[in-house]
Order: structure tokens, then C-alpha cells, then sequence
């Protein structure tokens, strides 16, 4: 009674920490999109850089006020968190610059390969098996993707480099970051913070370099009260973002993290077509879509009602949904 008690309260804590994620994936990208198309604000950089600047700040202050506990900086933080700041700044860069110049639909579709990468590196780098059922479902959503794509009547050959990249920088950052999870001091805050903390001085100089951030300053929309709303909203829910994809990652795989990501595609996917104006209706297009949808609910149902999926912990293991990491100094996968 008790183990079914435990393996009822482990598909829970994985569904709710699965929602989270996708609730907090859905929220930014409309936001981003309204800030980067809408407002055309002229630098993804910059946005990438607020983001950064919020987990830092917001971080430092739980941790002053003992709200949160992760190691404090010394010279083993750059041997225990690498490479996965590099692989930060790409998929935020990436990232942002592909929802700047695609479609939120066919950015979504594009977006897709990140599992198919996921599950190739998990293989690899993680030693994970998954199932012919599991394998069959991704395989539908990158076909789905695929149909999609062949109809895309809004080509965009720098939008579609930077989200195959971001998926690159997805994938790699998935897997990496379940990976370092399990490194002793750091825990999930300590690698959110570290993350952000070792690369936002190297992409404020990049930026500066290439004359990003000149742009940025002298924006016109920094005027608006309501732009200034949207930017620090981005902001913050970069932060949670990246908060809700490290605890994703800690209850789930990184795969199972990764597919979640196009589970909350549905609401992207029908507000798209109203939202930046700029989704060009197909069939092909839309069919490939909801192939993507239907493989990605397939892929979350077996995953979430199948125990040997579980990642359970022992008890005593287990971390609370809640801010406050009293355990982070032995948390382990």
C-alpha cells in the first residue's frame, strides 16, 4: 500500500513539475514575441542579458535571506558547471533570435528536432534506453515536423538556422543539466545561478562588440511604461523558466522535460495564428502540426502512467515543490 502510495505521489510530483515547465515555456514565448515583433525591439542579445540579470539578482537575494542554500563561488564551480554556461547563452541567444524571425507556429515545429537530438544524446552521454513505444512517438513528431515544414510558406533561412542551432543548444543543455544535477554542492539553484553568474559579463562585452547593446539603449520604446512592463516580465519569466526546466529535469528525464515543451505547443500553436500576424495558413502545414501535438500527448500519457519511466527517489531524497532547498548541500539524482 505504501509503494503504490509512493509511485501515485512520484507521477504527481512529475506531472505538476511537467505543467509548471510548460505553463512557464507557453507565458515567455508569447511575451518574447510581443517585445521582439510587436514592439520590435531590435536586440534578442539584450533581452537574453535582462533575462540573465533577473535570475542572478533574484537568486542572491533567497540566498541572503535564506531562502534558498547552493555552494558559494570558489574554483571547483568552473569545473563542476561546465560546459553547460556555453550551452546557456547559445540556447538563450538562439533561442530569442528564431522567435524574432519566424512564426510562432513554425517556430514550434522547428523546434521539435530538440527531441529527437534529446533522446540521441541521452542514449549516448546518460547510457538511457527507451522503449519502442516511446521511440516510435518521437519519430511521429519530427515527421509531423517535417510535414509541417515542407509547406512553409513563410521561409526564413536565418530563422530556421537559429532554432535548428537553439535545438542543438536545447538538447545538449537538457542532458547536461540532469547530468550536473547530481553534482554535490551545487543542487538546482546552485547551477541556475552559476550558469548565469559565469557568462553574463562575456555576452554584455559580445553584445557591446557588435553593437548590440548600443542599439538596445537607445530604443525608442524605453519611453512606454507598457514596453518597460513587458521587458521586465520577460525578465522575470526568464528566471522562472529556467527554474521550471532544472526541477522538470530533476523529477523527469531530460527527454521527458524536452517532449513537455511540446505539449504546451497546442496553446502556441492556435494563438500563433493570431498573435505577430505573421502565420501564413496551409493544410499541409496545419495537419503536420497536429501530427506533432497528437505524438507529443501519446509520448507524455506513456510516459507519466508508466512506472518503469518513474524517476522516483528514495524518501528521504525527495526535494519539496516549494523555494526552500534545505537539503542542497547532499542532493543527488
Amino acid at each position: 500500500m505504501i509503494f503504490n502510495d509512493d509511485i501515485k505521489h512520484g507521477r504527481l510530483v512529475k506531472l505538476l513539475s511537467a505543467v509548471f515547465y510548460a505553463v512557464s515555456s507557453f507565458l515567455i514565448i508569447v511575451v518574447n514575441k510581443s517585445i521582439l515583433t510587436q514592439y520590435r525591439f531590435p536586440s534578442y542579445m539584450f533581452l537574453g542579458i535582462g533575462q540573465m540579470a533577473a535570475t542572478i539578482v533574484i537568486l542572491y537575494v533567497a540566498k541572503m535571506n535564506k531562502a534558498v542554500s547552493f555552494q558559494d563561488f570558489d574554483s571547483s564551480i568552473p569545473r563542476k558547471i561546465f560546459p553547460l554556461p556555453l550551452l546557456y547563452v547559445g540556447n538563450h541567444v538562439t533561442g530569442l533570435g528564431g522567435t524574432k524571425k519566424l512564426s510562432l507556429p513554425m517556430f514550434t515545429v522547428l523546434r521539435k528536432f530538440t527531441i529527437l537530438l534529446t533522446m540521441i544524446m541521452e542514449s549516448r552521454i546518460l547510457r538511457k534506453s527507451f522503449s519502442p513505444w516511446l521511440v516510435c512517438s518521437v519519430l511521429a513528431i519530427v515527421l509531423g515536423a517535417l510535414v509541417a515544414a515542407s509547406s512553409d510558406l513563410s521561409f526564413n533561412a536565418e530563422g530556421y538556422t537559429f532554432v535548428l542551432l537553439n535545438d542543438v543548444f536545447t538538447a545538449a543543455s537538457g542532458v547536461y543539466t540532469k547530468k550536473t544535477l547530481g553534482t554535490e554542492g551545487l543542487g538546482k539553484y546552485g547551477v541556475l545561478f552559476y550558469n548565469a553568474f559565469i557568462i553574463i559579463i562575456p555576452t554584455v562585452l559580445a553584445s557591446a562588440y557588435t553593437g548590440d547593446l548600443q542599439k538596445a539603449l537607445t530604443f525608442d520604446g524605453w519611453l512606454s511604461l507598457t514596453f518597460i512592463f513587458y521587458f521586465l516580465l520577460s525578465c522575470v519569466m526568464g528566471f522562472v523558466l529556467m527554474y521550471s526546466i532544472i526541477l522538470c529535469s530533476y523529477y523527469n528525464t531530460a527527454l521527458t522535460t524536452t517532449v513537455v515543451g511540446a505539449i504546451k505547443n497546442v496553446a502556441v500553436m492556435y494563438i500563433g495564428m493570431f498573435i505577430g500576424g505573421d502565420y501564413i495558413f496551409s493544410w499541409p502545414n496545419f495537419i503536420g502540426l497536429n501530427i506533432c501535438i497528437t505524438a507529443g500527448l501519446i509520448y507524455s500519457y506513456i510516459t507519466f502512467q508508466s512506472p518503469s519511466e518513474s524517476n522516483m527517489k528514495p524518501a528521504e531524497d525527495k526535494l519539496p515543490l516549494h523555494i526552500t532547498d534545505h537539503h542542497q548541500s547532499s542532493e543527488k539524482i
